[in-house]
């Protein structure tokens, strides 16, 4: 499936000109998925992330329930104020009543105050600031799949626990990747383990990390953490190969990646990486299964966690609107909320789960190895678990968000 910027903007654009009538609007459920169709996270999500929603409408049997579903896809380019002015456009002029992916965090949180002033509904399966459930936390949206203060949990306190008790990180110099770092680095320490320092490199622009590299391997650092992500990682990842660092008694820790980023590195270089992640598509045979039924509209792209989550915020919506009534689903967007809230979740990407108050959907989070090429069975398969964190324990305590929805 091919899709350039250029396309989807005069996609987006001849949808809104030839918007369905009021009546019409009314009848149907529309879904909205806004991600990255044409950028560098095309593959981690856009037209995956598409068929997921997709999947999620036929699993459940929308037709055959005699509800209307309408799937509308957009490129958010990754740019705040472009990603608002087409939201605001599904919304206001194409009837649309829930936007999810939105895998961008600056964008995430400034759909959340579109969808709260129009009653709408954002459920962030793509976004992983952890302040979409802290400070900025929203009645109307939703974070559903990860958020960085899970990755720094669960990469930093499951590592220590498994004897990678000195760390060093290479860390890309903006807010990502200082939030990154700051969080790993408070689960290192509270698991028993040191810090032994750490190297930040320009972003954007940064292609040669040798100097980076050789930090590290100076300090002797059981772990070298990296708080990046794309392009940056997978440069990272090869060149800490070619410098023999894993050789040498080192293990790499990718806070934040995707089985897409493995593929492009390749077993032979991210052979013994650590990472968390909430969804392998080999874990279990729910996983497999939903896999396979994904892989049957995008053969080339393996769906990942973020699909996954994707999938799972689509179908539980969905099951919502069942319960209450396509009017009542589209006449209030906090009504839907709500019993999205009250019912507990279950699906074939994270199994039983449930959503907290102050809106986090929480499910167990994996800590998981990558495997050497002698151990894969063939294309995408590349992890071996190491350990699985309850759902309870895996995210942040409410206690400790700061979001102004809790005890009201």
């Amino acid at each position: 499936m091919q899709l350039t910027r250029r396309a989807a903007i005069a996609g987006t654009t001849a949808a809104i000109a030839t918007a369905p009538s009021a009546r019409a609007q009314q009848q149907v459920i529309r879904i909205g998925v806004l991600a990255d169709m044409s950028g560098p996270y095309r593959d981690t999500s856009g037209p995956t992330s598409v068929a997921a929603v997709q999947q999620a409408i036929e699993d459940l049997g929308m037709a055959q329930r005699g509800i209307q579903v309408e799937v509308i896809s957009g490129d958010h380019q990754n740019r705040p104020d472009a990603a608002l002015a087409l939201a605001r456009r599904w919304v206001d002029t194409q009837g649309v009543d829930m936007i999810c992916e939105v895998n961008n965090s600056a964008i995430a949180l400034a759909v959340a105050n579109l969808v709260r002033e129009r009653d709408k509904i954002q459920l962030a399966s793509g976004a992983a600031s952890s302040a979409l459930t802290g400070a900025q936390c929203s009645t109307h949206t939703i974070h559903w799949t990860y958020d960085t203060w899970m990755f720094a949990n669960v990469v930093g306190g499951a590592t220590v626990r498994s004897g990678g008790d000195t760390w060093f990180f290479i860390t890309a110099d903006y807010a990502f990747g200082h939030q990154l770092e700051r969080d790993t680095q408070q689960f290192v320490q509270r698991a028993g383990g040191r810090m032994m320092g750490s190297a930040r490199y320009p972003f954007p622009g940064t292609t040669d990390f040798s100097s980076f590299l050789l930090q590290a391997q100076a300090s002797r650092a059981k772990v070298v953490g990296l708080a990046m992500a794309a392009a940056d990682m997978q440069n990272c990842v090869k060149q800490a190969h070619e410098f023999g660092l894993t050789r040498r008694g080192q293990q790499l820790a990718g806070m934040i990646m995707f089985v897409q980023d493995i593929r492009s590195i390749g077993l032979e270089a991210a052979q013994g990486m650590v990472m968390s992640e909430v969804y392998y598509h080999d874990l279990n045979d729910r996983t497999r299964a939903l896999a396979q039924r994904i892989l049957r509209r995008t053969p080339d792209n393996m769906p990942n966690q973020e699909h996954a989550g994707t999938y799972s915020c689509a179908i539980h919506y969905l099951k919502a609107v069942a319960e209450i009534g396509v009017a009542r689903a589209k006449a209030s967007g906090i009504e839907a909320i709500n019993v999205m809230k009250r019912m507990p979740s279950d699906d074939d990407a994270f199994g039983p789960g449930r959503i907290r108050e102050d809106n986090r959907k929480i499910h167990p989070a994996y800590l998981f190895e990558v495997k050497a090429p002698s151990e894969s069975r063939g294309l995408w398969d590349f992890y071996k678990l190491r350990a699985t964190v309850p759902a309870e324990q895996a995210f942040r305590p409410i206690a400790e968000g700061g979001c102004p929805l809790v005890n009201r």
